[in-house]
C-alpha cells in the first residue's frame, strides 16, 4: 500500500528533510515536503482541513514535522490540525510544545526518575547569592529559558562572574535557569536517538579547544559511542516522559551517573547519521509507516484536542 507522508519543513535542501524524503521514496510511498508557516488552517465544525498553496491536504496519511523553535506556536496549531483530521502524526502538538519549554521539560523528567543536574528557576530573584549556592556554586552553567542549539548558554566560572551575568540577564528582564557545572564531563555530551522507545543510535558531542558548549552547530565533533545500560534506560525514560516517540535526548556522563539535559523533539540527523554511520531517517520512516497502518485499522473519529500542554 503506498502512503503519502508528508515533511513539515520550511527548507526542503536541509539534510534532515532530504534524507527524510529519501527514505520514504526508498519504501515505495511518496513523499511532500510541505513549508508549515505557508498551511491554511480552516476551521469548521466536523469538517477540518489544511490548505496548502490553494490544495487540500486531505490526502495526506501522515505527517512528519519538523518544526523549528522560532515558529512553534504556528507549528504545532498546524500539527493539531492534522491530529484533528485523524492523520497520523510522527510527534504530537502538545509534546512538541511541552518540548519547547525548557522549565516544564525539566519538571516533568525530575518527575520521571531521571538523573538531572542541579536546577533553579526564579521569576528575577533579588537573591542570586542563594541562587549560586543551590546549584553547588561556581563554576555554573545560565542558560537563557528560548535558547537553542548552544546559543544562550553562558558558563559562569566564578561566584563574581555568575553573579554578573546573572544580574545582567535579570536586568533584561531575560528568564534564565542557573545550573549545575557538571566539571568530570570536560566539555562532552551525549546525544542518544530515540525512535519508538529505542536507541537506534548514540554519539559523544565533544567541545572544541576553548569552548564548554558541545553543540555540533558551536564547532563540537560528534563520535560513535555504545551506551552503557544505565544511559540507554536514562534516554528512553527521558523521551517517554515527554510523550515523544522520535526525540534526541542529550545527557552528560556523571560521577552519580547519567543526567539528562535536554529532550529535543525535532533532532536533527546530520551529525548522528555521520557518526554512528547509521540510516535513522529509514528507522523514523519504518516507525511512521506501521503506526498509520496500524492507525487505518481502528475506528474513525474526530479527535478532540485538550488545551493544556
Amino acid at each position: 500500500m503506498t502512503l503519502h507522508i508528508g515533511i513539515l519543513s520550511r527548507n526542503p535542501n536541509l539534510y534532515s528533510t532530504r534524507r527524510l524524503k529519501e527514505a520514504i521514496e526508498s519504501k515505495g510511498h511518496v513523499a511532500h515536503v510541505i513549508d508549515h508557516l505557508k498551511c491554511d488552517i480552516n476551521i469548521e465544525q466536523d469538517d477540518p482541513k489544511i490548505f496548502y498553496k490553494g490544495e487540500s491536504l486531505d490526502f495526506l496519511d501522515a505527517v512528519i514535522p519538523r518544526i523549528g523553535s522560532s515558529v512553534t506556536y504556528y507549528g504545532a496549531a498546524v500539527v493539531r490540525q492534522f491530529e484533528m483530521m485523524n492523520v497520523f502524526t510522527a510527534v504530537h502538538s502538545q509534546a512538541l510544545v511541552r518540548s519547547r519549554d525548557k522549565l516544564r521539560s525539566l519538571q516533568l523528567l525530575a518527575s520521571s526518575g531521571v538523573g538531572l543536574p542541579k536546577t533553579v528557576f526564579t521569576n528575577y530573584s533579588k537573591e542570586v547569592d542563594s541562587l549560586i549556592d543551590s546549584v553547588g556554586g561556581a563554576p555554573l552553567i545560565v542558560k537563557l529559558l528560548e535558547g537553542t542549539q548552544g546559543f544562550g548558554v553562558v558558563l559562569a566560572p566564578t561566584k563574581k562572574a555568575a553573579q554578573s551575568i546573572i544580574q545582567a540577564f535579570h536586568s533584561m528582564k531575560a528568564r534564565v535557569i542557573v545550573q549545575e557545572f557538571i566539571e568530570e564531563s570536560k566539555g562532552a555530551d551525549i546525544r542518544a536517538f530515540v525512535v519508538n522507545g529505542r536507541v537506534v543510535g548514540a554519539m559523544k558531542r565533544q567541545s572544541k579547544e576553548g569552548e564548554f558548549r558541545s553543540n555540533l552547530h558551536q564547532g563540537g565533533t560528534g563520535t560513535l559511542i555504545r551506551l552503557s545500560p544505565r544511559e540507554r534506560t536514562a534516554a528512553k525514560t527521558a523521551a517517554k516522559a515527554m510523550g515523544l516517540p522520535i526525540a534526541g535526548v542529550d545527557l552528560l556522563q556523571s560521577s552519580r551517573g547519567p543526567l539528562i539535559l535536554e529532550v529535543n523533539s525535532s533532532p536533527g540527523l546530520e551529525g548522528i547519521e555521520r557518526a554512528t554511520q547509521k540510516d535513522i531517517a529509514a528507522s523514523i520512516v519504518r516507525f511512521v509507516v506501521q503506526q498509520t497502518l496500524e492507525n487505518r485499522n481502528k475506528p474513525k473519529r474526530r479527535k478532540r484536542i485538550k488545551q493544556n500542554a
